[in-house]
C-alpha cells in the first residue's frame, strides 16, 4: 500500500505522521517509544501537562514490572533511567488468613533462583517509570509530544486518520493507537463493546516504612475482603495494595493517621517489625472488562482501553506492555514489507496475537480473586491445601514462576530484550 499521507481536500494538516497515539500515561509513553523504534513517526497527544504527571500526588502507586517487561524497557533504551529506583523481587510468598491472625501454615513460596539467576521482576514507583520514559522520548526526534492537548475529533476512514485538537490544530495519520484508559472515548466512538463487571471492591494503595529489611520478598496475603499485597520497595519500605469491600473502604480512608496505621498493622503482621504509613493514601474501584475487538478501521486498542484486570497478581501494566510489544512488532514487520501501518491485515495479526492471551490472563485473575475473596471454611481449607500441594510439585511450581516472570507464551521480541 502507498506510504503517502492520507489525501486532504482542506487546509494542510499541522502534523503529518504514521501513528497518532491518544493518551500519555505509562502505556502511551511506552507505545510512542516502541513505535518509533519500529521505524514509524509518532505524534502523542495527552491532556495532562508532563510536569504534573511525575509528581507523587498525581500517581503515588507502585507497579510490579515483570522480568519480561524489564527486558522490554531495556530494549527500548528506557531502563537505565529507571534502574536506580527499582527494587528486585527475589521471592514471592502466597498465604491465606484473617486480619489480626497469623497466616495459615500452608503456603506457597517462589524463589527466583529456581528458574534462573535474575529476579522475577522489580517494583518501581509509577512516577519514576514515567520520568524514565519521558527522558527516552526526549531523545527521539521522530516523536512529537503535544501536551497538554486534547483531540476533540478523530475521524477514521479507509484512506487515513484526521484528528482535530481543541486549539484547532490538525493531525493526519495512518493509524491511531488508543491509550486513553478504561473509559476510552476512542473505543466508544468505534462502537467496540466490552464485557465486564464491578467487583464490589476498592483498591487502597499506600507506602509503609518498617523496622526490618524485606529482603526483596513480595507477599500476597489473602484476606476475606480480598488480597493484601506487601510489595518490596527500595530501602525499608513496602507498597501496600489492599483490596477491601466497597462499603467499608470510605470509612477506612477517612480514618486519622494512627487509626489507619492500626488497621494496616492488623493485616500486615509483625514480621517486619513496626510499620508506619508514609505519604498519601489512594483508593480506586476495582472492575474487570475485556473488549470484544482490539482493532477497527485504522485503530488499535492497547492496555486499559482493551482490558482491565484485577490487580491480584500485579499483571495489569504488564498485560498492556505485552500489547505494545506485539503491536510494535507487527508494525515493524509490516513496514519491512512496505505495508501501511493502518493496513487491516497488519492490525488483524495484532488482534489474533493479543486477544486470546489477554482473555486467558484476565479470566485467571478473575477466578483467583473470586476463589480467595471467600471466607467459607471448606473453601479456605481447599485453597490452603492447594497452595501447599503446588509448593511440593516442582514442575507446576516452575510453571507459575514463569508466569510471574512474564515469560510464558509466544513472546514479542521486545519482551525477550531483542530489537525490533
Amino acid at each position: 500500500m502507498s506510504q503517502n499521507p492520507p489525501a486532504s481536500t482542506g487546509p494542510a494538516p499541522s502534523f503529518v505522521t504514521d501513528a497518532l497515539i491518544v493518551g500519555g500515561g505509562m502505556a502511551g509513553l511506552t507505545a510512542a517509544i516502541a513505535l518509533a523504534r519500529a521505524g514509524l513517526s509518532v505524534v502523542l497527544v495527552d491532556e495532562q501537562p508532563p510536569p504534573l504527571t511525575v509528581t507523587p500526588e498525581f500517581d503515588g502507586r507502585v507497579s510490579a514490572i515483570t522480568h519480561a517487561s524489564v527486558q522490554l524497557f531495556k530494549a527500548l533504551g528506557a531502563y537505565a533511567a529507571m534502574a536506580p529506583f527499582a527494587q528486585p523481587i527475589l521471592d514471592i510468598r502466597v498465604s491465606d488468613g484473617r486480619p489480626g491472625e497469623r497466616p495459615s501454615p500452608l503456603f506457597l513460596h517462589f524463589h527466583h533462583g529456581d528458574v534462573g539467576p535474575e529476579p522475577f521482576g522489580v517494583m518501581l514507583e509509577n512516577r519514576h517509570t514515567r520520568i524514565g520514559l519521558m527522558q527516552t522520548l526526549a531523545g527521539l526526534p521522530q516523536v512529537t509530544v503535544l501536551a497538554p492537548a486534547q483531540a476533540t475529533v478523530v475521524e477514521r476512514t479507509p484512506a487515513g486518520v484526521r484528528a482535530v485538537l481543541a486549539d484547532g490544530r490538525t493531525i493526519a495519520a495512518r493509524l491511531v493507537v488508543a491509550c486513553d484508559g478504561k473509559a476510552s472515548p476512542l473505543r466508544a466512538a468505534a462502537g467496540i463493546k466490552t464485557v465486564g463487571w464491578d467487583y464490589g471492591q476498592v483498591g487502597i494503595v499506600t507506602t509503609v516504612e518498617h523496622e526490618k529489611p524485606h529482603h526483596g520478598v513480595a507477599h500476597e496475603h489473602f484476606l476475606p475482603s480480598g488480597p493484601f499485597a506487601i510489595l518490596p520497595m527500595t530501602g525499608n519500605r513496602s507498597s501496600l495494595v489492599w483490596t477491601e469491600r466497597k462499603d467499608l473502604a470510605p470509612a477506612l480512608m477517612a480514618l486519622g493517621h494512627e487509626a489507619f496505621d492500626g488497621e494496616v498493622r492488623r493485616r500486615f503482621g509483625d514480621h517486619l517489625g513496626r510499620v508506619v504509613s508514609v505519604g498519601p493514601h489512594f483508593s480506586y474501584p476495582l472492575s474487570f472488562h475485556m473488549t470484544t475487538r482490539f482493532v477497527d478501521t485504522r485503530l488499535a486498542l492497547v492496555a486499559d482501553a482493551a482490558h482491565a484486570v484485577h490487580p491480584i497478581a500485579g499483571q495489569g501494566l504488564n498485560l498492556g506492555l505485552r500489547d505494545i510489544a506485539a503491536l510494535a512488532e507487527v508494525l515493524a514487520d509490516g513496514k519491512r514489507l512496505g505495508l501501511d501501518p493502518g493496513d487491516g491485515e497488519v492490525l488483524a495479526r495484532y488482534e489474533r496475537w493479543r486477544r486470546t492471551d489477554s482473555l486467558i490472563m484476565g479470566s485467571v485473575m478473575d477466578g483467583l480473586n473470586r476463589l480467595f475473596s471467600n471466607d467459607a471454611a471448606p473453601v479456605r481449607l481447599m485453597r490452603d491445601l492447594g497452595l501447599a500441594a503446588v509448593n511440593r510439585l516442582p514442575g507446576l511450581k516452575r510453571f507459575f514462576m514463569h508466569h510471574a516472570r512474564g515469560t510464558v507464551g509466544k513472546l514479542p521480541r521486545l519482551l525477550e530484550g531483542k530489537p525490533l
